[in-house]
């Protein structure tokens, strides 16, 4: 009788302990969370969307230090170059683009474990040969680093397809 006791002590301290876990967890994590409002995200005179004052978000354009990223240049025609960059984000782990125009992609991208989504952004102007390209985290503060990673890797791959 004592052990089944025990047995359900432990079970119910078990529970308690997680429970608390998540709790705790929720209480660090969430009082950060920034919620991105999708409509303003695209092209608005030219420009894509600046980013937040979180670390969790690159851009190409009108960005400070911490959030700048390179333009994707390409050597091509603008119509080859989004092509090839739409088949690109088909091989991109657990990305989907959502819309697309003649001058404009966005696509979004989600983090294996956790599911959070990434809104990656990529913009033609008709008067450059470059990709302007943005890349935030939808909640959170810190990303460690994923968006930047994730644009530069497909700028290389389109650096490897001779764009």
């Amino acid at each position: 009788m004592i052990r089944s006791l025990t047995a359900i002590v432990r079970r119910h301290l078990l529970k308690m302990a997680v429970v608390t876990f998540i709790t705790l967890a929720s209480i660090f994590i969430l009082p950060a969370a920034t919620w991105a409002d999708s409509s303003h995200l695209g092209v608005d005179h030219g420009h894509l969307t600046s980013c937040p004052t979180s670390p969790n978000c690159v851009v190409s354009q009108d960005a400070d230090a911490e959030h700048s990223i390179d333009a994707i240049a390409y050597h091509t025609d603008r119509d080859t170059a989004r092509a090839t960059l739409l088949k690109v984000l088909t091989v991109v782990p657990r990305t989907e683009v959502i819309e697309q125009t003649d001058n404009y992609i966005h696509a979004l991208s989600q983090s294996r474990i956790f599911k959070f989504v990434d809104d990656v952004e990529f913009y033609f102007p008709t008067d450059e040969s470059v990709i302007h390209i943005r890349s935030a985290s939808r909640v959170g503060q810190s990303d460690l680093g994923v968006n930047r990673r994730r644009l530069e890797q497909i700028r290389l791959a389109l650096r490897d397809l001779k764009i």
